[in-house]
């Protein structure tokens, strides 16, 4: 939440707390890359039927991904299966440079999935693999299939078969749901008439840590998804809010107002053995780990106006990151540690990301509602909200700008987006 929201939200908890208690989102591109990688996708043989027929979905994460241009080419004749069947000068002639081929033996629950890449130009095989799976999960075979194409054509690592989570706001109604990468397949994980926000993805993506309202104050919990599970991780006095996961899964970071202002606290992620990590300044929100797992990073007012600082768990300096402009909050460390994303006051408020060695930053986005930015577990994409016709919407930025997404629901308002670790 953008530091001035949180202002009026930590305002309006402490009235609360101290008086009476008074479906699926659809991907489109905006921008594409400038290079893109032509590829000519054949549909498998026996993949009719399936739960989900494979190539359709690699070929929209492809093209979804502003990298590929997808050439569909179900009508070349006749059609190959594998890689020794492939009509070269057919695809060439489609303008193809690489292909995709390949075939589905089912075998009663499972399938094995057979498919080759083959470079065009020199007839080489860049990819020739199986994969064995549950017949009712050939969307998540799909996810894996084309992150493959994608680290082999890129040389960077995909992020097609991870899940999302954001909480959707309808009239009256407050939805925390998951999905794909790509928005298919929404699950509400909890429904509430009173506020969610913040959900954060555990490391090994099998719990949400997230913030409810349903006991009219901000309590903290951790829900495991397989189960429907869920513990108060922190229920303390006051405001309980921005839960934040260490890398090992064992511990997160919350902010508390049980003592003067909000200050960032460490506890273990069944609730118990609070410490407090920040002593200084009147707002100290929006924690969030490094991968040694004893840093974190953080946004305060304690110089005057909110900017991004990191400091140890056990105490020690605060140590400021964020130098220029008079507005810079929710920072997220990207998973190889290279780079940081947050929010920045610009024309608006943007989304914006930091050379952690150079320590250069720039401005990756033209609207200027944005909040809550999230690295996709590759690095590479950035997920996050924004406005658009006032209305709250997801979109999502390539870590270079040069690619811009919009996930669009299909009614309500979307919110507090955050990007989840890879399926295995």
């Amino acid at each position: 939440m953008k530091f001035v929201k949180l202002i009026c939200q930590v305002m309006a908890t402490l009235l609360l707390v101290s008086g009476a208690a008074k479906a699926d989102i659809q991907l489109e591109i905006v921008t594409s890359g400038s290079q893109q990688y032509p590829i000519a996708i054949i549909p498998f043989q026996n993949e009719i039927g399936l739960a989900q027929a494979i190539t359709p979905v690699v070929s929209t994460d492809l093209g979804n991904s502003g990298l590929f241009k997808v050439i569909a080419a179900g009508d070349v004749a006749p059609q190959p299966f594998s890689s020794g069947e492939i009509n070269y000068p057919a695809l060439q002639a489609k303008g193809a440079q690489t292909a995709l081929v390949g075939q589905v033996i089912p075998d009663g629950n499972q399938v094995t999935v057979r498919f080759w890449l083959v470079d065009l130009a020199t007839k080489q095989e860049l990819i020739a693999f199986e994969k064995r799976g549950n017949a009712s999960q050939t969307r998540r075979l799909a996810h894996q299939i084309a992150d493959m194409i994608y680290a082999k054509l890129t040389g960077k690592t995909g992020a097609f078969a991870s899940r999302i989570a954001y909480v959707l706001k309808t009239p009256g109604r407050y939805q925390l749901q998951v999905a794909d990468s790509d928005g298919y397949g929404a699950q509400t994980v909890l429904a509430s008439r009173q506020p969610i926000m913040s959900p954060k993805w555990s490391p090994d993506g099998g719990k949400l840590a997230y913030v409810s309202f349903e006991k009219e104050k901000p309590i903290v919990y951790v829900h495991e998804l397989a189960t429907g599970k869920r513990i108060e991780a922190a229920n303390f006095k006051g405001s309980n809010s921005s839960p934040a996961w260490s890398p090992d899964g064992k511990q997160l970071a919350v902010v508390l107002s049980k003592d003067l202002g909000s200050q960032i606290y460490v506890v273990n992620a069944d609730g118990s053995n609070p410490r407090r990590v920040t002593q200084s300044g009147e707002i100290n929100t929006e924690p969030s780990f490094l991968s040694d797992g004893r840093t974190l990073i953080f946004t305060s007012d304690r110089g005057g106006s909110p900017q991004i600082y990191r400091q140890s768990i056990n105490g020690g300096e605060a140590v400021r990151m964020t130098n220029s402009g008079a507005y810079n909050a929710s920072g997220k460390i990207s998973p190889d540690g290279r780079s940081m994303t947050y929010i920045t006051r610009s024309n608006g408020y943007r989304v914006a990301i930091m050379d952690l060695a150079t320590r250069q930053s720039m401005v990756l986005t033209d609207t200027n509602a944005d909040d809550s930015p999230s690295f996709a577990p590759n690095s590479q994409m950035i997920l996050y909200e924004t406005d658009v016709g006032r209305r709250g919407t997801l979109a999502i930025v390539s870590a270079d700008g040069r690619v811009k997404q919009r996930l669009k629901a299909q009614g309500g308002e979307v919110r507090q987006p955050a990007w989840g670790p890879m399926l295995r």
